[in-house]
């Protein structure tokens, strides 16, 4: 939902998107305090109380953690991180009062930072989950090493990572290898790489886009489809995040999630992704 600010959609028009989502059987949004210079979840939440019936059809995932710039008496203060206890805290009753819910079914740390302290944030969550105002906590951004000493302290649901077919970083750091290991879906972020691989026109690039589009047609997918697919294939079972506002891109990955790719075929696209076969 992060792009929601820019969609210019009545409230109206957001709530049939809401309402379109579940009936495809897609029911987790994901937000995030800073989406929209903050103000994204405050138009999902008019959208919520326009029809209060969707509050128990969906899952609400938000994150916390950065803390934008801002210009007060013409001081300008500096982006950071602050995973503190008192202020994810307040992050905590600042998502529930915009989203207009009583709880939040997941809680993500937007980034890690060098000065966050596993213990103190093992014991935020602890606080926050026995108050009853968030189910469940996950991580976003977070490396295997990170992960790892946080999930320690305290069980998480997920880590949301960038990966695409021009982001291989969480396949080849055994990053998705330790969560299949604990059993723990990964939620992508950038699927599509942030729309560049059809979109940008370099050699290689354009290779990535036909190789997608003819993988697409002999599964009845669209080109996103087939990128979606081929994400999906991983047995770590990625959740993906498609980021828009067209109910068609949704479908799209809908369908996706539906149809196993080859595993041939799902080799073949990688050696087109790196440019030469495996070792």
């Amino acid at each position: 939902m992060w792009r929601m600010g820019d969609w210019s959609m009545s409230v109206n028009a957001r709530v049939r998107l809401i309402e379109q989502c579940i009936e495809m059987g897609v029911t987790s949004f994901d937000h995030a305090d800073i989406y929209g210079d903050s103000t994204v979840e405050a138009l999902f939440g008019e959208a919520l109380a326009t029809n209060v019936t969707l509050k128990k059809q969906l899952q609400i995932i938000t994150k916390c953690g950065i803390k934008l710039p801002t210009h007060t008496g013409g001081i300008r203060s500096l982006k950071h991180y602050n995973l503190s206890d008192q202020y994810i805290k307040k992050s905590v009753d600042n998502s529930l009062q915009k989203l207009g819910v009583e709880k939040i079914d997941l809680l993500l740390i937007h980034r890690p930072s060098p000065l966050m302290d596993f213990d103190e944030m093992a014991a935020t969550f602890q606080d926050i989950r026995a108050s009853g105002k968030v189910l469940h906590f996950g991580v976003s951004n977070f490396t295997q090493t990170q992960f790892a000493a946080l999930n320690r302290r305290f069980p998480l649901s997920t880590n949301q990572v960038e990966f695409s077919p021009l982001n291989l970083n969480a396949m080849n750091d055994g990053l998705f290898e330790s969560l299949q290991d604990l059993n723990i879906a990964p939620m992508i972020w950038s699927a599509l790489g942030g729309g560049s691989i059809f979109s940008n026109h370099t050699a290689h690039i354009q290779r990535i886009h036909q190789a997608f589009t003819q993988a697409a047609l002999s599964m009845g997918l669209s080109p996103a489809g087939a990128v979606y697919a081929w994400i999906m294939r991983l047995p770590c079972k990625p959740v993906v995040l498609t980021g828009s506002g067209r109910i068609q891109a949704i479908a799209e990955a809908v369908s996706a999630s539906n149809v196993q790719m080859d595993a041939l075929q799902w080799f073949e696209l990688l050696e087109i992704i790196r440019g030469h076969e495996v070792a």
